[in-house]
């Protein structure tokens, strides 16, 4: 059997601790309804960023020829109040 010292440095254990210690740092947040509620620059770029991300991930999902019309007028409308949200909250404007 291992002594204590090789089984802290083995890389498993270094690894779960590491993961614990992240999840003590700071709990996810969820991103506000509006995004104009948010006042701090490093959420709001935060924010932006994963609204860009949802924004290509439903545009890639229209591109599929198999989609059907009714999912894809869904899609679309979702994409366009993104859209509105992150002009008007976060002062976006470049397309």
């Amino acid at each position: 059997m291992a002594r204590n010292e090789e089984k802290a440095q083995s890389m498993l254990n270094r690894f779960v601790t590491m993961k614990e210690s992240e999840k003590k740092k700071k709990p996810l947040q969820r991103r506000p309804y509006l995004a104009s509620e948010c006042r701090d620059l490093a959420d709001a770029d935060k924010w932006r960023h994963q609204i860009t991300r949802e924004i290509s991930r439903k545009v890639a999902e229209i591109q599929n020829e198999g989609l059907g019309e009714h999912r894809l007028r869904d899609l679309n409308d979702e994409i366009n109040k993104i859209l509105r949200e992150r002009e008007m909250a976060l002062g976006e404007t470049d397309r």
